[in-house]
């Protein structure tokens, strides 16, 4: 059997399959410019004229990956030059994702050295499996995690030092200042407080790092993003980049998206945040909440998290 038939059989296995598993999940959608709730179609609808859409996720809620697929769904529906990124894989396996996109490479040799996140199979394979279907780019926008841990003990010098076969595994535009509105929510979301038996002045050496390698992975994913678009925008095209990630690097249009933006002054980027509840009848946003996204997408709280809803302002994404 040709590799190239191979590949074909693996997409049409994987739409049979998302069919199956497409399933309704109940949610209230906001939308914040207007201040009013809306449809869920009615944001796919504007969703499809942007060129770069950030899915800001709550990593242990599986009715956010539900409705991230629906997204993906409702999205190809409306336009088919679409792109799919994501923090969950980093650039170091971008050659062997492409080989495993292709068909060149069977998907648990492929797993087996990619570092897949846990639940890959219930929470991101799904959408892999749609991309793949549907003969989408897969971006692997992040930062290898090691080089994330570095820079966390280390600060931003140990990258100096890294061989040239690793400097293409991080961006090469780092702007990551030690002040401003994403620093000082970052510093809350540690803790403003140091730990028993450790100065204020080690506290914010450790905050300062850890926002570093924080940094690092924003600007590795925007970098990832902008290339992404600017390689698929070629000639006459209009592609839509859909990143996913958890939602702190993209909630306030700060972290990733606003490097985004660095990068792609002229392109038109939308911002929606997945936010789990206990109940969708009460739903009550604060003016915080307002400003976080262009859209808020509460969803019913999954399994997972059924032990207790967990704040959605003080979930974060850090090593």
């Amino acid at each position: 059997m040709s590799r190239l038939l191979a590949g074909t059989l693996m997409a049409c296995a994987a739409s049979v399959v998302l069919a199956a598993q497409s399933a309704y999940v109940p949610e209230r959608v906001l939308a914040t410019g207007t201040g009013t709730m809306t449809d869920f179609e009615a944001m796919l609808a504007d969703l499809a004229s942007a060129d770069v859409i950030f899915l800001g996720e709550q990593h242990d809620d599986p009715n956010t990956h539900r409705l991230e697929l629906a997204v993906l769904q409702g999205l190809q529906r409306r336009r088919g030059d679409l792109v799919l990124s994501l923090e969950m894989f980093e650039r170091d396996v971008q050659e062997p994702l492409e080989h495993f996109l292709m068909g060149h490479t069977p998907e648990q040799e492929f797993l087996a050295g990619a570092r897949p996140w846990p639940r890959y199979d219930t929470d991101y394979k799904p959408l892999v499996d749609f991309a793949m279907a549907h003969q989408w780019s897969v971006v692997a926008a992040n930062v290898p995690r090691p080089i994330a841990n570095e820079i966390s003990k280390e600060g931003l010098g140990v990258l100096a030092g890294k061989p040239d076969a690793e400097r293409g595994w991080f961006a090469r535009d780092l702007q990551c200042p030690l002040d401003g509105e994403y620093f000082d929510r970052f510093g809350q979301a540690m803790g403003g407080h140091p730990a028993e038996g450790q100065t204020v002045a080690a506290q914010r050496q450790m905050v300062e790092r850890f926002y570093q390698a924080q940094c690092v992975k924003d600007e590795t994913m925007a970098e990832s993003i902008a290339g992404a678009y600017t390689a698929a925008a070629a000639g006459a095209k209009r592609p839509a980049v859909v990143h996913v990630n958890g939602a702190f690097h993209s909630d306030f249009h700060l972290g990733t998206a606003e490097r985004v933006r660095r990068r792609l002054p002229a392109q038109r980027v939308v911002v929606v945040t997945m936010m789990p509840v206990a109940n969708l009848d009460t739903i009550a946003p604060t003016d915080d909440d307002r400003r976080r996204a262009d859209y808020l997408v509460h969803d019913r709280v999954g399994v997972r998290t059924a032990r207790g809803v967990r704040d959605h302002r003080t979930v974060m994404t850090i090593l």
